[in-house]
């Protein structure tokens, strides 16, 4: 909306020509983002605790976690949904069909997770909406999303599959690319969802990333850039580092009310529509695989849920003393601080791989 404003006010005002540059806008976008967080965090919280909106503690969880975890608001997703769209809708450029298929995204995806983070609060217990009812929602969500940026977008180029370290290694998957991506965003998402199980865990790893496809989008909407890198150029798509730093500032405010001891926590309304707006940036940058790289420790949560649940219906035993795999060091012994810093060592890790692999192809 401003970035449209001062646009065409750029024949008048010729120094609003620098919110033509990406880098100012994304910059601007972390920055506004971060602000609004910062500024409506305190009275949300408190709002929430006044209202009694807090979250159902895992009755089988460490004991100690259970402890400390009693009585803190839930649903601080809202919080980062409002950081976000500020960011997006104030710089981001509106008429990019990109723009409007990561907004439906993590529009859908975060109202799905209120509804699920309500049912759990209305009901006071962790489970919410059922498991069936939440994939098919977030299926349904994918698809449209899909099918309207297939409308929009030249899907000739959705429909290859490139590999990081290997330049010549590109598959066509034709109309599969429907079923992959909403693999992508679907799995995404709730592999988001299962990290957000301590505090601050899943928050950075999710800037990290963010960061990451900031720059990868960046340089994919960039003709000598991605020459240079020999990945594929596509039109439009360096707007998405707009919307990513946006994911960024947000995230970062929301992390000084996150950090241990949370004062809130973000609940599925933030977890399934972060997760979901990183698989859908993933698909339209065309870095699934980097996605699945630098979010390798949501990757990691994912299947060790997978593991534990397909081990216990085989074989009555479990592998971990308890999934999602962060629970698991919590039952070994280690202190809750310890294992979300070493988690976040092990992304950042993984985020300069993901971007190592852009030069190494």
């Amino acid at each position: 909306m401003l970035y449209s404003l001062l646009i065409n006010l750029v024949d008048t005002f010729s120094f609003l020509n620098v919110f033509k540059y990406l880098t100012v806008r994304t910059g601007l976008a972390v920055f506004t983002s971060m602000f609004v967080v910062f500024l409506i965090g305190t009275p949300f919280i408190n709002f929430f605790s006044a209202k009694k909106i807090l979250d159902p503690i895992r009755e089988d969880g460490p004991s100690d976690h259970i402890i400390k975890k009693i009585g803190t608001p839930t649903m601080g997703g809202v919080l980062i949904l409002l950081g976000l769209f500020s960011g997006i809708l104030l710089w981001g450029d509106l008429s990019n069909y990109f723009i409007w298929f990561l907004i439906f995204i993590v529009g859908g995806y975060g109202l799905l997770g209120a509804y699920d983070d309500y049912r759990k609060i209305k009901h006071k217990n962790s489970s919410g909406v059922s498991f069936k009812f939440k994939l098919m929602v977030q299926i349904l969500i994918a698809i449209i999303g899909i099918i309207f940026l297939t409308y929009f977008a030249d899907h000739s180029e959705l429909e290859y599959l490139y590999f990081p370290f290997f330049k010549n290694l590109i598959i066509n998957l034709g109309w599969f690319f429907i079923p992959f991506s909403v693999f992508i965003i679907v799995g995404s998402s709730n592999a988001v969802n299962l990290t957000d199980g301590l505090d601050g865990l899943a928050t950075v790893p999710v800037i990290l990333v963010a960061g990451c496809f900031a720059f990868i989008s960046y340089v994919t909407g960039n003709v000598v850039f991605s020459e240079y890198l020999q990945i594929p150029y596509i039109e439009g798509i360096g707007e998405v580092s707009v919307f990513c730093g946006s994911i960024i500032g947000a995230c970062i405010g929301f992390l000084w009310f996150n950090a241990p001891p949370a004062k809130i926590f973000m609940g599925d309304t933030g977890s399934l529509a972060l997760g979901g707006s990183l698989g859908a940036i993933g698909i339209i940058t065309k870095h699934e695989i980097v996605l699945a790289i630098t979010g390798g420790l949501f990757v990691l949560e994912a299947i060790s849920v997978i593991i534990q649940v397909g081990s216990y219906k085989l074989t009555g035993k479990r592998v971990f003393k308890m999934a999602p795999i962060h629970h698991h060091f919590e039952k070994k012994g280690w202190h809750e601080s310890t294992v979300v810093i070493r988690f976040w060592i092990i992304s950042i890790i993984l985020a300069m791989i993901g971007l190592a692999t852009l030069k190494f192809r």
